[in-house]
């Protein structure tokens, strides 16, 4: 099973050799491809070569390439990511609307419901509030319970003044993790042969990701804690992003095992996408986390 989560940060060549990745820099390193979840490369000063480029496409590791200032710029998405995409893409198509709702409902429900655990952790007495906002859910969320306790969620945490809007250490260090998490996501949802653009909330034209925003939203939780404990910080560089990274490779509870996120994220996918072909809710996996 894969499970490491590699990171390129200084000049370097990248090849294949013998089904190992050939990092050549200030020396040689070999990593087996057997071994590696996520590859991402943080500078712009790398060389990589197609014959790895197609290999890492084929294994389904996903690849995120940063730009000159170290942020996620892109990612590499295999066309087919299984043998069935085809069937499984009109399957997507044709999902109903009402099974769509329901897995929603159920999403944004376990979203707040993770935000609440997380600030009852932390002795804040807006933990209530979100409590009290899980009991007003309606169906399809359409009094914009998610809306209401996310304000209240990220002033609890970072201040009254705190917006998502702002330029500030703060959102860098979000905006980073979440597409971390995205991006494990994506990796998952064509593994299994589905579009990460038809998705099941999200709907924006611009986005081609709105699959793997709607199923990522109870994950989320898991970079704002990392960035909470962070909050002092001045600046934003390696080490922050080091730990933002290794959210990936940490343990959860999901179907009564302990398992690493990455492969926690794969169960999880994999329950929602059945959930919504058999719209039966009770067959998603959410992932406990002992705080």
């Amino acid at each position: 099973m894969s499970w490491r989560t590699v990171v390129i940060t200084s000049r370097a060549k990248l090849d294949l050799k013998l089904n190992y990745m050939v990092i050549r820099g200030d020396g040689i390193t070999r990593i087996f491809l057997g071994e590696l979840s996520t590859l991402i490369i943080e500078t712009t000063e790398v060389s990589i070569t197609a014959c790895l480029l197609c290999e890492l496409a084929k294994r389904k590791i996903k690849v995120i390439f940063c730009d000159e200032k170290r942020n996620p710029c892109f990612e590499n998405i295999p066309y087919y990511g299984s043998h069935d995409t085809s069937s499984k893409v009109r399957k997507q198509i044709k999902w109903l609307q009402n099974a769509k709702d329901s897995i929603w409902t159920d999403i944004v429900t376990e979203k707040i419901n993770q935000q609440m655990k997380f600030l009852k952790y932390l002795g804040l007495d807006e933990y209530k509030l979100l409590k009290k906002y899980i009991e007003e859910i309606k169906y399809k969320d359409e009094s914009n319970r998610e809306g209401h306790a996310s304000k209240v969620y990220f002033n609890a945490l970072f201040g009254k003044d705190f917006t998502r809007n702002d330029d500030s250490l703060i959102n860098s260090a979000l905006n980073y993790g979440y597409t971390i998490i995205l991006s494990a996501f994506n990796r998952e949802i064509v593994s299994s042969g589905y579009l990460t653009q038809v998705g099941i909330f999200h709907d924006n034209m611009f986005n081609h990701f709105n699959l793997s925003s709607d199923l990522m939203e109870p994950f989320r939780v898991l970079v704002d804690r990392e960035v909470y404990n962070m909050v002092d910080m001045d600046k934003f560089e390696r080490d922050e992003k080091m730990k933002l990274v290794n959210i990936l490779n940490k343990e959860v509870v999901i179907d009564g095992k302990m398992n690493y996120v990455n492969n926690a994220i794969k169960i999880y996918c994999k329950s929602v996408l059945e959930a919504i072909n058999e719209n039966d809710t009770s067959l998603i996996k959410f992932y406990k986390d002992e705080l």
